[in-house]
């Protein structure tokens, strides 16, 4: 059935998406870390109601936002320096102890779910992340949008995107209440290094995209859209 392939697929693209490491899920961790589960909830609910409007316009408007050269290139080159600031944040903060004192504790004194709504309308990842994907599911063939199915690809991009960054958000506080040493130095070295590393990689892939010319067709932006 076209509705079950159109959940499936767009749970899994949506699930695999939302699981490497991001700025939305360390702030997610520290909200459930200090608040509980119920406004851990309320935060995704938040990231969740904002996805599905760039889901869903994506969807319907993937071949004009392709074409929009100067849009691409806009956010392609916004999100190198996006990487690198967020790098220099951690950076800045690494004597921050998770335990105390913690420069994300900031954003648990407002509401859960305005947080994520807002923190999610910054994430321009997102954008060419659902662009890509979903112009290549539709030539491909492996998603319907005819009709009512579209609705169904949506609704399952929106619960593997909730599970994705809930079961990431879950494994890192495991990792925090078993090794807290360890998640101490993870979270001053080696997440600033992660972002740079990020920051590389979408370096080279505006080299290429832009400076080089490129003859082969790819896949689509598989980089993470948190």
């Amino acid at each position: 059935m076209k509705q079950v392939k159109n959940i499936s697929v767009g749970f899994l693209v949506s699930f695999l998406g939302s699981i490497p490491l991001g700025y939305l899920n360390l702030v997610g961790f520290e909200i459930y870390n200090r608040s509980g589960f119920d406004n851990l909830f309320l935060f995704l609910l938040g990231i969740v109601f904002v996805e599905s409007f760039v889901i869903y316009f994506t969807l319907l408007f993937a071949r004009q936002l392709v074409d929009n050269k100067k849009l691409m290139k806009g956010i392609d080159f916004f999100t190198v320096i996006f990487m690198l600031a967020f790098a220099y944040l951690f950076y800045i903060h690494f004597d921050s102890n998770i335990n105390e004192h913690s420069y994300l504790e900031k954003y648990i004194m407002y509401s859960p779910f305005v947080i994520g709504v807002l923190l999610n309308c910054f994430n321009f990842l997102q954008l060419p992340f659902w662009t890509d994907w979903n112009l290549y599911l539709i030539d491909e063939n492996y998603i319907s949008t005819e009709k009512d199915f579209k609705y169904y690809y949506i609704a399952g991009t929106l619960i593997g995107f909730f599970l994705g960054m809930l079961s990431l958000i879950l494994i890192l506080q495991f990792i925090f209440n078993n090794t807290s040493l360890f998640f101490n130095y993870l979270m001053s070295v080696l997440i600033p290094l992660f972002f740079i590393v990020l920051a590389g990689i979408q370096i080279f892939k505006v080299y290429n995209k832009y400076f080089r010319s490129k003859t082969t067709k790819t896949l689509p932006n598989q980089t993470s859209s948190i």
